[in-house]
């Protein structure tokens, strides 16, 4: 069973943890655990309970009334918003749900049938992205174990190779595109999604994958001239120098535009070099896209 803490229920519920110690008082839904050290946790249960009572909060379901509901009226309430911002709350809170349990079938379930509704770049900017931000926290502080991670990520990652798998366009989009992670970054989600969306509208790909060394993306440059090479940055390990990698892109890929697309790019401050072009959001890479 995984033990959440106080500022974990924050981040994933949105509500602050000022406002959950205060329902912890006023109300019965929540009965943490403490440490020998007097420090809150919360079980696997309690957190599925604060993410269906925030949901509820947030479309207009007063707490009070919420504390006097039965678990089973709590879900049907939820089922029964129709705002298309709840379902798609409601969607990601299952799912984090379903991590947290480790039902991986219906986790798949619920992403295959999201997908058949509305295409598979949708279900990814809609739900699967938001649901990787906001559990993001809790990967980086451990709070989930790594099996969870893995489990939940190759899910994903087989929908994106199979939906990649299956895509065309009527476009050809007269551009060939290199896309690599460099030493270090092993997320792939994000590269992926680029590959599909690339390839959707028509571009050619040469996709490298993860854990690339510059000099072998140089070399695949030089055989191939790409027009235009692809990084998406998510978490690279601690040796990662950022400045370093832009000046090796610099000096070993000539004048080919380098896209960088990632949560790395958001807080890098120094130089970039004329050829490197940070994408550091969505919307950033998808108005790139609708340019080309």
């Amino acid at each position: 069973m995984n033990a959440f803490t106080i500022k974990d229920l924050e981040n994933l519920s949105g509500i602050k943890a000022h406002t959950i110690r205060i329902w912890e008082q006023r109300y019965n839904f929540l009965k943490p655990q403490r440490t020998t050290t007097n420090i809150r946790y919360y079980s696997n249960d309690e957190l599925k309970t604060v993410l269906n009572i925030a949901l509820l909060n947030k479309y207009g379901v007063k707490i009070s009334h919420i504390d006097r509901m039965q678990t089973q009226e709590i879900r049907d309430r939820i089922l029964s918003l129709s705002d298309i911002r709840a379902i798609q709350e409601r969607i990601i809170n299952d799912l984090v749900q379903e991590m947290i349990d480790l039902d991986m079938e219906k986790f798949e379930k619920i992403i295959t049938d999201y997908i058949s509704k509305i295409g598979i770049e949708l279900t990814v900017i809609q739900i699967i992205f938001p649901f990787l931000e906001k559990i993001g926290i809790l990967w980086q502080t451990g709070h989930i174990n790594p099996a969870q991670e893995h489990l939940v990520t190759n899910i994903i990652r087989q929908k994106l190779i199979a939906g990649i798998e299956i895509s065309s366009s009527q476009i050809k989009l007269n551009k060939t595109f290199l896309l690599f992670l460099p030493e270090g970054e092993h997320h792939e989600l994000g590269l992926l999604f680029i590959y599909y969306l690339l390839k959707s509208r028509g571009a050619k790909i040469i996709y490298l994958g993860a854990n690339v060394p510059v000099r072998d993306a140089e070399y695949v440059i030089n055989l191939k001239k790409p027009d235009v090479a692809f990084i998406h940055l998510t978490a690279t390990g601690s040796h990662f120098n950022f400045e370093k990698f832009l000046n090796t892109i610099q000096q070993g890929f000539g004048n080919i535009p380098t896209i960088i697309s990632g949560p790395l790019t958001q807080n890098y401050r120094k130089r970039i070099p004329d050829s490197v072009h940070f994408k550091k959001s969505l919307t950033g890479v998808m108005e790139y896209l609708s340019s080309l």
